[in-house]
């Protein structure tokens, strides 16, 4: 489906509300022996669950961690959401609406939304049809705005069409004309600082000035005493009472200006006030706007910003906000009668309708809170709003309020999310070794590698490689939720895994889109929403959009989702986008994770934020190269993953170092960047973690990777340094180390798929079946059928000789 398709249904789904819940998400529930190794059994569901990157897994019965936090301790204060401003589509009517309440409130006409229906005209919509229709212009018949209304959700009787189209004329037509207009003035804004080139160059002297009458003297610039004062007295219109400050700024700005900040500025340097001897038709609507000091009649300055008349002024208005005046009939769209409030100018109004929106992000709240006030604040508020005690609401019904709420602009629904707490502050919901009055049963639950303390840490996991504790990543999350609280659309940083345990609560609704749907789910919502993306390019990046998921599986985006009880975790894959929100009061931790195989799909996500200039969270190379260096701490799948990634990471590095000594660069200097902080590595062009190499300008002080070395500033390359962490010899010596240890482990294989044959020799068999034990044990080879085959064949092989040894003990 394209971006317009996407866009079209999109408005037809948000004007007419359904929720049709997504598949189920696979779920699983493992055995004692298989619990036992987590990322062994994550492994194993690896291939279902990766399609639709969410799953759930349901620990044994017998597995119950307590919860280690003291209640009465831990306080927090949580964010603020409200709700509908959450969705993408809702949040964009929102803010158009407030730009039409604005444009209208700064006339003098404060704007009532009617309503139809039963329901709040929806004025973005409304304007979306008629825009896909052509405009309103090209809305002339029946036909069309029938289909606007059956676009909208609406009947399509007469009344109706005839009630869209009025409010359209009405309140939403004035609104495009002032838009259109921009275009003309951006023109007429050109010929006038064209026209200000031409006076500049010239000598002001040389003019000759033709005899004019008094009002067409108002630019200008002689001295205030030689000037005829004008002696009619005028009258405003206007709410607000005439400023007559001699210290009014002197400004040139037309309407047409005024629109576009830049202009603005611009003004300023251009063209100066009307000179004797230009004739109207010239200027246009661009009219001086800088006033003389009147000595004798400071009222009779008050002429028409545009056509710079003083005549008719029972219709000439004053602006509140700049004091510049303006005719009823020659604004853009004219007015038909005086506004009854304050005005405010087509410039005044322009540059406060235009002002761009504020990044869109959650508030804190005031209060701070205990669980058990958070607590009851979250049971009431569910249990008001729904009328019943909160356990007893289905989650299928709490599930379609919340998308009903999202969808809507009229509703205005407020929450609270205690999110992102951090463990090392608070502690963990998981009892550690630095917990406080353990009881004899919770070691277990200390060593699990179940305990998300653990598990980003456990053999096996490459984050165990990395020195720092990363929030969030290698050092758990927690999150105290109540009914409505939501997690917008994401992805994991550097696209790892993550897991999640819900201690206690009411349930957490997910909705998961696979790896493989990434760009899908990415482009549907660009489509769908483009304003939002064209300000805000990286918002899928802030955690604050959210949509609903029926709009994105008609885009074609494979939506799952799961609902997670107390006691119960969700795994999400790599790259899988995932959003949710909580039933009511519950209680979440969570931390991100990365098994072997991660380590490709790491270095994919790292080539990503280079081209969207988004900041890693670590060095992947400077990940790589520790676990190559430790190399004898690697068991096999961790071995070949890591030989695979560092012999292309080796590959470029050589290559663009080549590239960049054949340009010239001849300065080179070691440099251990482990020891910068990141923002001392950062590359200028796509800040990406500099790790290997970087190339910086002692002139300048810019630093770029090798890709961009020679963007990142114009100067010389003998003014440039490459500072390098290891040379090329040293990375092919890390390379063969792990080829040793690799063909260590292809060897041991080797032997013990021998030795585990019908036709191997007996004598000496259970001596070399020890040996392979014991070099397993070396090798860290991991749990694997060959590695059980050969412990069975071996203590098979012993209990059979046992025997004879006792026997030739006996002689």
């Amino acid at each position: 489906m394209d971006s317009k398709n996407i866009q079209k249904n999109a408005m037809q789904k948000s004007a007419e509300f359904t929720f049709t819940p997504p598949p189920e998400a696979p779920v699983f529930e493992p055995t004692l022996e298989d619990f036992a190794d987590p990322l062994g059994y994550i492994a194993k569901i690896r291939p279902v669950a990766e399609i639709t990157g969410i799953c759930k897994i349901k620990p044994p019965a017998r597995w119950q961690p307590p919860f280690s936090l003291d209640v009465d301790k831990l306080k927090f204060v949580p964010r603020i959401q409200k709700v509908n401003e959450l969705e993408a589509i809702t949040r964009l009517k929102l803010l158009f609406l407030e730009k039409i309440l604005k444009f209208w409130e700064l006339q003098g006409s404060p704007l009532k939304i009617p309503m139809i229906e039963n329901k709040t005209l929806d004025l973005y919509c409304l304007k979306f049809w008629v825009d896909e229709e052509g405009g309103f212009e090209n809305c002339n018949t029946p036909k069309k705005w029938r289909k606007i209304a059956n676009s909208m959700g609406y009947s399509q009787n007469t009344n109706t069409i005839n009630f869209l189209k009025i409010n359209y004329e009405k309140i939403l037509l004035p609104y495009d004309i002032f838009e259109k207009s921009k275009a003309d003035i951006l023109k007429t804004v050109k010929k006038t600082e064209t026209k200000s080139e031409i006076k500049d160059d010239g000598d002001v002297s040389n003019h000759s000035f033709k005899e004019i009458s008094i009002q067409n003297i108002t630019g200008f610039k002689g001295d205030c005493e030689d000037m005829i004062p004008h002696t009619s007295i005028k009258k405003t219109k206007t709410g607000s009472d005439i400023k007559t400050d001699v210290n009014t700024k002197n400004i040139l700005e037309t309407e047409e200006t005024k629109c576009n900040r830049e202009l603005r500025r611009l003004a300023c340097y251009g063209p100066g006030p009307k000179m004797p001897g230009l004739n109207d038709e010239e200027f246009d609507i661009t009219k001086s706007r800088k006033r003389p000091r009147y000595d004798l009649d400071p009222l009779a300055i008050y002429v028409c910003a545009i056509c710079q008349k003083d005549h008719t002024d029972n219709l000439l208005l004053i602006c509140n906000g700049c004091s510049d005046t303006y005719h009823t009939f020659c604004l853009k769209p004219p007015l038909n009668t005086v506004p009854d409030g304050d005005w405010r100018c087509p410039c005044c109004i322009a540059e406060e309708v235009h002002k761009p929106a504020e990044a869109f992000g959650f508030a804190q709240a005031e209060r701070e809170y205990t669980l058990q006030q958070f607590g009851e604040m979250a049971d009431k508020f569910k249990s008001d709003y729904f009328g019943m005690s909160g356990h007893l609401v289905p989650t299928s019904v709490a599930e379609k309020e919340f998308w009903r709420i999202i969808s809507s602009v009229e509703e205005d629904v407020t929450v609270e999310y205690g999110a992102d707490l951090h463990s090392m502050d608070h502690g963990s919901g998981f009892p550690t070794k630095s917990s406080l009055n353990l009881y004899p049963g919770d070691q277990e639950y200390v060593d699990s590698g179940w305990n998300l303390n653990n598990l980003p840490v456990l053999e096996g996991s490459v984050l165990r490689f990395i020195n720092a504790d990363i929030s969030g990543m290698t050092v758990p999350w927690m999150y105290v939720g109540m009914c409505f609280s939501a997690f917008c659309w994401h992805n994991e940083d550097h696209w790892s895994y993550s897991i999640n345990y819900l201690h206690w609560g009411e349930a957490k609704t997910w909705y998961g889109v696979p790896g493989s749907g990434a760009e899908l789910l990415e482009n549907a919502m660009k489509a769908a929403a483009p304003e939002l993306f064209k300000s805000q390019p990286d918002l899928l990046h802030q955690l604050v959009t959210i949509m609903n998921p029926n709009i994105l599986m008609a885009a074609g985006v494979p939506i799952y989702r799961t609902d997670q009880q107390a006691g119960e975790f969700v795994v999400t894959f790599p790259r899988a986008y995932h959003a949710g929100f909580n039933q009511g009061y519950n209680f979440a931790e969570a931390v991100n994770f990365a098994p072997p195989d991660w380590l490709k799909i790491g270095r994919e996500c790292i080539i990503h934020y280079k081209n969207l200039k988004r900041f890693c969270v670590f060095s992947h190379d400077e990940l790589i190269c520790k676990m190559a260096l430790e190399g004898d701490r690697l068991d096999l799948e961790t071995a070949l993953e890591t030989q695979k990634e560092l012999v292309r990471a080796t590959e470029e590095e050589g290559r663009l170092r080549a590239q960049i000594a054949s340009k010239g660069l001849k300065s080179v200097r070691r440099t251990a960047f482990e020891l910068l902080g990141d923002d001392e590595r950062l590359c200028e062009i796509c800040k990406t973690t500099c790790f290997l190499s970087s190339v910086l300008c002692t002139d300048c002080k810019h630093m770029a990777c090798l890709q961009h070395a020679t963007d990142a500033c114009q100067c010389p390359l003998n003014k440039k340094t490459l500072n390098y962490r290891y040379d090329m010899d040293e990375l092919h010596i890390m390379l063969q180390t792990l080829d040793f240890r690799v063909n260590s482990f292809d060897k041991w294989m080797s032997e013990t798929k021998k030795m585990l044959l019908p036709t191997a020799p007996d004598i000496g068999r259970v001596q070399k079946l020890k040996v392979l034990l014991d070099e397993a044990d070396e090798l860290k080879i991991p749990k694997c059928t060959l590695l059980t085959q050969l412990k069975n064949e071996y203590t098979a092989a012993t209990e059979n000789v046992e025997p004879i040894i006792i026997e030739l003990d006996d002689d």
